[in-house]
């Protein structure tokens, strides 16, 4: 509906907590082109605390009512990766464009069969991998152009997950890895989909990864769980440019590196930097420098900053990220372009995951 308001129903929302609440409500109520109109929850309670909180009348406990009513562009899911699959089916089968938060699914399989059927419907998708939308970003991939390293000969990237061994409640589900929602898949996901992004896709790598923790507390509580997902994950590769790159994303303890990612050419460095290895929230600072000179940071462009006004006083804070995102897929409708991650790049993403845990469990490099 080129041109017009958006109407959007978000299936997972929670009236006290959770990244709909803490993402995407803001980052729709701040711009003018979206409406939210409906959302559903888990139980007819939760649903109409939900909407009695967030001022929305239809809120559903059966996301079925929700994804077949006619004033309804795009369904939003913000429940946790295993339920994935099931309410993006729905949602593609009713015809409507789905935003669906990253992990795609729970693994390779769910991913791809999530994406045929977006193409079979015909229909627009968007996957949360929503740190493509930075400005810092979006200013890297304009110094790389513009040659400020020359070519790339390398890339290191290093951050922090989860600091720690207390969780809370809520999240514990991400502690067994057949929910694929862990650090592999989150942390790592997010920040090697930004390496891709920038320096081009993964030709060949080699992978270690590790559960350095088996034992978590949970947070309030002192009860100890048996995780099962990996807590380290170190990959080096060949990108197809022919780059070598090094990725290691861990769980520690607070006070390590959160996020440091450099890229290396032959004419200068880039340094991007942040709190945590969710670049998707945090905010990336980025520093150069040419020739054997320190880097110093650089500041991000305005016109790049401010390109959707509307988003200006959420800048910092989590639905920042996911507002621009949501902007550019308008456009996208508008224009019909391709600038936000849809489920054919969540496909690629779930590719080198699927391969690091191939080459992680053989002990083998592998190709992509």
């Amino acid at each position: 509906m080129p041109g017009s308001t958006l109407g959007v129903a978000i299936i997972g929302v929670s009236p006290v907590r959770g990244w709909a609440a803490t993402a995407h409500i803001p980052a729709l109520r701040a711009l003018p082109n979206y409406e939210l109109r409906a959302l559903s929850a888990h139980t007819a309670d939760s649903a109409r605390a939900a909407g009695e909180a967030f001022g929305v009348s239809a809120a559903f406990s059966d996301h079925e009512e929700l994804v077949t009513r006619p004033d309804i562009d795009i369904v939003a899911v913000t429940v946790r990766a295993p339920l994935h699959r099931d309410l993006v089916s729905s949602a593609l089968v009713a015809g409507k464009a789905v935003y669906c938060e990253w992990p795609l699914g729970r693994d390779l399989d769910d991913a791809r069969a999530m994406a045929a059927l977006a193409a079979e419907q015909g229909v627009r998708t968007v996957v949360g991998l929503q740190a493509r939308q930075a400005p810092a970003i979006q200013f890297v991939r304009q110094l790389l152009s513009d040659g400020y390293v020359g070519e790339v000969l390398s890339t290191t990237m290093v951050g922090l997950s989860v600091a720690g061994d207390v969780l809370g409640r809520p999240n514990t589900y991400m502690l067994d890895r057949a929910n694929g929602a862990n650090v592999l898949t989150i942390a790592f996901g997010h920040c090697v989909d930004l390496l891709d992004h920038v320096l081009g896709e993964f030709a060949d790598l080699s992978a270690v990864t590790d559960l350095r923790r088996p034992l978590i507390t949970i947070e309030g509580t002192g009860e100890r769980i048996v995780k099962t997902a990996p807590d380290q994950v170190a990959v080096i590769g060949t990108l197809t440019s022919g780059a070598t790159a090094s990725v290691h994303i861990r769980e520690a303890v607070a006070g390590g590196t959160g996020f440091l990612w450099e890229i290396n050419g032959t004419d200068g460095t880039l340094r991007i930097s942040a709190d945590e290895a969710q670049p998707q929230i945090f905010p990336l600072t980025v520093a150069g420098a040419h020739g054997r000179n320190e880097p110093a940071e650089l500041a991000v462009p305005a016109a790049l900053r401010q390109r959707w006004p509307a988003l200006t006083g959420l800048e910092g804070a989590p639905a920042y990220n996911v507002g621009r995102a949501y902007a550019a897929f308008a456009a996208d409708i508008d224009d019909g372009t391709h600038t936000v991650p849809d489920f054919g790049d969540a496909v690629r993403r779930h590719e080198v995951i699927a391969a690091v845990e191939r080459s992680a469990a053989s002990g083998e490099r592998v190709k992509l």
